[in-house]
Order: C-alpha cells, then sequence, then structure tokens
C-alpha cells in the first residue's frame, strides 16, 4: 500500500471496510438527519446559557481593543443586538463543541472497527484541547496584533473601529486559529482509514510547509514575515505531532502490534 496515492489508498480503505454491518441510503440520512438535530439541539442550549452571560462575553471579545484605549463605535441602531447575538452563538457553539462532537462520532462510528472505537474519548478530548489552544493562542497574540495595525500602520489616521468589522475581526483571528489547530485530528483520520502515513507526510513535508505558510499569510492581521512566522511555527509543530500520531494510528502499525506477542 506504501505505493498507492492518496485516492487509492482512500479507495481501498473504503474496500476494506466493505464486510462491516451495511446501511441503507435512507438509514444513513436518517441517521444523518437524527444527528444534526441532536446538534442543533446543544448548540440551542449552549446559545442561551451565550445569551444570559452576553455582557460577560462581550467584554472579553472587546477587552484586547479597550487595553489599547480604543472602544468600539456603530453607525446601525440593530448593531448592538446583533454583537450579542454573535458573541452568545459563538460562546454557546464552544461550550455545546463537545457534545456535537460526540454526534459526530456516533454518525461516522458505525463504518469503523471494534478496535478503532477505542479513540472516541482520546479523540473527544484531542480535539477540544486543541481547539482551545488554538483560540487562546489567537486571543493572545491579538493586541500585538492590534497595536500594529492601529498603533503602527494608522497612526498618522484617527482609528474609527466598528462593532460589526471589528468583531468578525475578533472570529477570523480566534477561529482561524483553532481550526488550524485541528491539523493532528485531520491527520489522525487520514491515517486510521490507511489513507496516509507518517513516511508519506515525512516525504511530502516541503508541500505541507508551503500550505501552512499560505495558511498562516490568510489569517495572519500583519504582513511581517516575523508575525507570519509567528503563526505558522505552531501548525509546523501540529504537523509533526500529526506525523507522530500517523505512525501511531496507521493499520499497519496496528496490525504489527497486534502480532507480536506479549
Amino acid at each position: 500500500m506504501a505505493d498507492l496515492d492518496p485516492i487509492d489508498r482512500a479507495r481501498k480503505a473504503v474496500t476494506d471496510r466493505a464486510d462491516l454491518p451495511g446501511m441503507s441510503l435512507m438509514e444513513h440520512l436518517e441517521e444523518l438527519r437524527k444527528r444534526i438535530l441532536n446538534s442543533l439541539k446543544f448548540l440551542a442550549v449552549g446559545f442561551v446559557v451565550g445569551w444570559i452571560f452576553r455582557v460577560q462575553l462581550y467584554d472579553f471579545i472587546q477587552k484586547p481593543l479597550t487595553d489599547l484605549h480604543y472602544s468600539l463605535n456603530y453607525t446601525h441602531p440593530t448593531d448592538p443586538i446583533n454583537l450579542y447575538i454573535k458573541t452568545a452563538l459563538f460562546g454557546g457553539a464552544v461550550l455545546a463543541s463537545p457534545f456535537i462532537l460526540y454526534q459526530v462520532w456516533l454518525f461516522i462510528s458505525p463504518g469503523m472497527y471494534q478496535n478503532e472505537k477505542k479513540y472516541v474519548w482520546p479523540f473527544m478530548s484531542a480535539t477540544v484541547t486543541l481547539f482551545l489552544a488554538g483560540a487562546y493562542f489567537g486571543y493572545l497574540i491579538l493586541p500585538g496584533a492590534l497595536k500594529v495595525l492601529i498603533g503602527d500602520f494608522g497612526k498618522h489616521f484617527t482609528p474609527m473601529i466598528m462593532v460589526d468589522e471589528y468583531t468578525g475581526f475578533f472570529l477570523a483571528i480566534i477561529l482561524g486559529l483553532g481550526i488550524c489547530f485541528e491539523l493532528p485530528i485531520v491527520i489522525f483520520f487520514l491515517a486510521l482509514f490507511g489513507i496516509v502515513d507518517a513516511k508519506f507526510l515525512l516525504r511530502h513535508f516541503r508541500y505541507a510547509v508551503l500550505a501552512i505558510f499560505v495558511i498562516a499569510a490568510i489569517i495572519c492581521p500583519d504582513p511581517s514575515p516575523v508575525t507570519m512566522c509567528l503563526f505558522a511555527s505552531p501548525m509546523l509543530a501540529l504537523y509533526f505531532l500529526g506525523v507522530a500520531v500517523a505512525w501511531r494510528v496507521h493499520p499497519s502499525r496496528r496490525k504489527a502490534g497486534a502480532q507480536t506477542p506479549a
């Protein structure tokens, strides 16, 4: 399987699972509908909790700006309530994410072998931890990015920072880095199903570096090379973590471990 490209490996992974208990198309759609509805219920509960604490969430979002002695402005009467709705939805989504991830796992688990289902709790805990770590990393570097953008590049101008634009910028940084930190989880599933392995990831490392720096350039608010490297460095570290994960969970590795006498 080492000579196969990722597409052929994916096809082989699907073929190898043909002996698993199957579901009809309607059963798959019904299961998908059930999981989506359950996820929406958890999200609704999270939104209610987020709405209760909307003022605290607003203070949390605005803090990087107020620490620099800037305030938010708005031009439309609905901007403040839209801000509260966005922050409540954002906080509710983070709060409900473990339950939503469990619904995702329940949907994909019928296509997995029994020995693969043991990864459910490591998967959920690692996914939530990595997302929160990425979001926290974004929150830590956001004040510095604002200082550069407003204090350095914008020092000859009078800033009028609008509520909706700042909120979109804040969420882009926080969510962007939170999602980027999920790279080891993506590699985990690709390796678990035998689509990639550690050798493949190391052999194509140069392309991964290029992709990581392109992503860093997109989400980086400051075009300077130093700041771009600051964004890219944790993703490079996570890529190597993904290589270690791929080596550990790849089917060939698990099969060799199963054949090793106790």
